[in-house]
């Protein structure tokens, strides 16, 4: 008797066991199919994504300057510390300009925004050697049109995971 009582505990722990993998998966809509439910994790820590979900990507610049902004301190700050977080990813700085003026000078002005950031992101600690930068000049419009808040949105630099 008491091997058929433990046979059937076993028999009982069995059964359990093997339906407990299907705990994770419901019927969808009375399809009649066990769908698993999807997790939305967040970006992946150390990523682009991950990036501008903690610290931003662009800084903004006023009209003709490269000068880093109260409001650009706050955004580097917080891409030094991301950077600081993950040792392992360099990233693109690309310096750019709204579409008013020649090539030469946006090409010119947006490289010194990309080496302003840079530069300060190097003051917080950042190696030097992470950081590469490009001037795209005014040929990688972030918002099309001709207003002052397109413009504004033109003039940044934005830091890439490379």
């Amino acid at each position: 008797m008491k091997s058929f009582k433990t046979c059937a505990a076993l028999g009982i722990a069995l059964a359990l066991t093997a339906c407990s993998g299907d705990h994770d998966k419901h019927d969808v809509g009375g399809t009649g199919q066990d769908v698993a439910p999807q997790v939305n994790a967040g970006p992946v820590p150390g990523s682009e994504a991950d990036l501008v979900a903690s610290a931003g990507d662009r800084v903004y610049f006023a009209l003709n300057q490269n000068q880093i902004s109260g409001e650009a301190r706050v955004t580097l700050d917080k891409q030094a510390a991301w950077l600081a977080r993950y040792p392992q990813v360099n990233v693109l700085i690309a310096g750019n300009c709204d579409d008013r003026g020649t090539e030469e000078y946006n090409i010119a002005l947006g490289q010194r925004r990309a080496n302003a950031a840079r530069e300060y992101l190097e003051s917080k600690g950042v190696n030097a050697q992470r950081i590469s930068t490009i001037s795209y000049g005014k040929d990688r419009p972030a918002v099309d049109g001709d207003s002052q808040d397109a413009w504004a949105q033109n003039r940044n630099a934005i830091t890439s995971v490379r």
